[in-house]
């Protein structure tokens, strides 16, 4: 993978921990001379700034903070033009500035209600943004305001000395970049997934200071030039082999070729470096693994003058580093390999620390084992962070589940009062176990335990949900800490869970509509919107109307929903979403007392559309419960016969395909029951919008549905 004379080698720098980091909180400080190895800084959620430089292998401190508030960023700074080492944290609604000694020089207080969680620093100017909220400081002056249609995950601006104007972006929920001109919407920029990281590329913005780098929550990178009247996208990296989101990314010639290369960190713990061939194309140069999420990475020159290196810092607090430097000796048959005096040492202090480290838990347990059978002693709940991210994956239409905490995990136990399916992921390792329940009387449909192998920080699960069934999945952590203790963590399961929210749909599709007039407000309709559908914002948008587009991850039908005060329209060409939506919106509108006037325009054509859109993905997988049924058989007239030269090519095929068949089988659980329970659902929910009641032709249905043909489905659902 790697197109480079260099050598990398993992080398964890000798730092320790420092607290659970949030997402782009370190940084590494300009070097002074032509060869110096630079300083790093980085933030926590103690509210602790360390920095620290290298000297012969083993990290020097500079300075380290006194505890504060969770910091969510950490910026450089500096006059324009000069080296940019001045250290801006923001934690809460406040703004800090350090000096590269950590003197601290600034104390600037918002006046925000809520924590900011995204910061970019330019000259004198300060840009910060919290939740829905953008606001533009220079010199500690209030200068533009924006609200924002959906949350803010990330800002940048790009280089106002070059361009001689500022220009933020802000990275939003709702898969857009927004660009500013003060504090006005220049234009927004539809990117392929929720952006959840910005930053300019080369640091600088490239040639024209135009260009950003984008990472998304799904996977996803790409390069955007942004322009005065318009942008464009010069490049894109999709996530064909389902990686983590991407969380941090940094542009850094790490491979010596003159030619910045990017760095990217996902939340998988994957390290990226992406290399430019002769068409200036992005190809993977270089992957490697590490165990957490990577909330930083940075390239740069820490550990030794004239090696590179790329500098992580993971979510519970490892700063770690691949480097150049070379690290293994060779030696022939007969030789000796002899340890230089640098490293006899190091590894002797290696063994002292761990030596110190085991003494310091002997001495933990044992006061701990004194107190615990203390009749005065209190005991203290422990607190640990939960770091977890509960998405819809589009390739696959499930929900990921990754949860990571700062100490290794114990067990996890997942509890669910909808029926939901557990999928199989490969990176999962540890050992689940099913538990019977109670699903009628108390509304139970799944009790799962997941067991963890040793020093397990980071869990990644995935489940899939039917849609119409809505209620709570659960999720019980408890990791390896004493006294034991547990946190709950909650994920709603929509109505319409498998709902994605896109920029436009075609209008060209058989459309059933469904009308609701009522004496409801813009923000109680939108309530009850956000209650039915995914990625929607809590916030009620600003203005008096509103339109959201939908697509079915499962199926590709659509969705159109368009509100304001006391009216409501919603339009899909997949009549079961329809009728969802009427049964769960009539609810809530009970609920609240709110009488409702329903009125719904069917369209007949949309039964047959709906029916072909199911048709390739029930046709695959008949003939894959086909092929996995006759592989057993196969396989025993081959051991019989010892040879399957006899078998027909399309059975010998099978045999060759086998595993991987199994796997696709395996990896999709109750497939073709969700098909069937689509295709009956549809069938009942058609006749439902005529007054009448067919429930006691679903036998038939299964019937035609278990020697399937298309024409005589459609012919069924005709006549019926």
């Amino acid at each position: 993978m790697e197109i480079s004379t260099k050598t990398w080698q993992h080398c964890p720098f000798d730092l320790g921990l420092v607290g659970v980091t949030s997402q782009k909180t370190m940084r590494l400080l300009p070097a002074v001379g032509r060869k110096a190895t630079q300083k790093v800084a980085v933030a926590d959620y103690d509210g602790v700034i360390t920095c620290f430089g290298m000297k012969k292998g083993e990290a020097v401190p500079v300075f380290k903070t006194l505890p504060g508030q969770k910091i969510a960023r950490l910026d450089l700074g500096g006059a324009i033009g000069t080296p940019q080492e001045k250290i801006f944290v923001c934690a809460g609604s406040e703004v800090k500035g350090f000096t590269k000694k950590g003197k601290q020089f600034l104390s600037f207080e918002a006046n925000l209600t809520e924590s900011i969680n995204a910061m970019h620093v330019s000259g004198a100017d300060l840009f910060v943004c919290a939740s829905y909220i953008y606001n533009h400081y220079c010199d500690c002056k209030d200068q533009d305001y924006y609200l924002s249609g959906d949350k803010i995950n990330d800002i940048v601006c790009l280089p106002a000395e070059n361009l001689g104007r500022i220009v933020p972006v802000l990275a939003c929920q709702d898969r857009v970049l927004r660009v500013l001109k003060g504090s006005e919407l220049l234009y927004d920029i539809e990117v392929p997934g929720p952006p959840c990281v910005l930053e300019l590329y080369n640091r600088d913005g490239g040639t024209n200071g135009e260009d950003i780098l984008y990472g998304t929550i799904d996977g996803k990178l790409g390069l955007i030039r942004i322009t005065d009247s318009s942008s464009s996208s010069k490049w894109e990296i999709g996530n064909e082999k389902k990686k983590g989101g991407v969380l941090c990314m940094d542009t850094f010639d790490i491979m010596g070729d003159g030619v910045k290369d990017i760095l990217v960190g996902r939340d998988d713990g994957t390290v990226e470096v992406y290399g430019f061939d002769c068409s200036n194309e992005p190809t993977l140069r270089f992957e490697h693994v590490l165990s957490e999420s990577i909330t930083s990475i940075q390239g740069g020159c820490v550990g030794k003058e004239s090696y590179d290196e790329v500098l992580t810092a993971t979510y519970t607090g490892w700063v770690t580093g691949l480097t150049t430097e070379p690290q293994q000796a060779e030696a022939g048959p007969g030789e000796e390999v002899k340890m230089s005096r640098e490293t006899q040492s190091k590894v002797a202090s290696l063994r002292a620390e761990l030596d110190q480290l085991q003494m310091k838990v002997l001495q933990g347990r044992e006061k701990y084992q004194q107190t615990s059978q203390s009749s005065t002693a209190v005991s203290a709940v422990p607190m640990f962070s939960v770091n977890d991210k509960f998405t819809l994956c589009q390739d696959d239409a499930s929900y990921s589940l990754a949860l990571e905490v700062q100490t290794a995990i114990d067990n996890l136990l997942l509890q669910s009062d909808v029926p939901i399916d557990l999928l199989d992921v490969d990176k999962n390792s540890a050992v689940v176990s099913f538990s019977e329940c109670d699903s009628e009387p108390n509304g139970n449909f799944l009790l799962a335990t997941y067991r963890c192998q040793a020093n397990t920080t980071r869990l990644e699960l995935k489940v899939r949900s039917i849609e119409g069934q809505y209620g709570t999945l659960q999720a019980y952590i408890t990791p390896r800490l004493q006294p034991k203790t547990c946190q709950v963590r909650q994920y709603l399961i929509k109505p319409l869970s498998l709902h994605q929210r896109t920029h436009a749909i075609d209008q060209d599709r058989p459309m059933n509509t469904l009308s609701l007039v009522g004496q409801f407000s813009f923000a109680e309709i939108h309530s009850w919107v956000v209650f039915c559908l995914p990625e929607v914002p809590e916030k009620t948008p600003a203005g008096e109307n509103i339109t959201f587009y939908f697509q079915n991850t499962f199926l590709g039908t659509q969705l159109e929903a368009t509100y304001c005060k006391g009216e409501s329209h919603f339009k899909s060409d997949n009549i079961s979403t329809i009728s969802i939506l009427k049964d769960v919106l009539s609810k809530e509108a009970t609920k609240r007392k709110i009488n409702l006037n329903i009125s719904y325009d069917i369209n007949d054509d949309s039964v047959g559309h709906t029916l072909k859109m199911i048709h390739p993905k029930l046709e695959y997988q008949l003939l894959l419960a086909k092929k996995v049924q006759l592989i057993d058989a196969l396989k025993e007239l081959q051991v019989h016969e010892g040879t399957a030269d006899f078998l027909i090519p399309e059975y010998r095929n099978i045999l060759d395909e086998a595993a991987y068949l199994l796997e696709e089988y395996k990896k999709q659980p109750a497939h073709l029951e969700r098909l069937y329970g689509m295709i009956t659902d549809l069938f009942i929910d058609k006749f439902k919008f005529k007054g009448q009641n067919v429930k006691t032709k679903v036998s038939l249905l299964l019937e035609i549905l278990d020697n399937y043909d298309l024409d005589s489905l459609m012919n069924f659902f005709n006549e019926a």
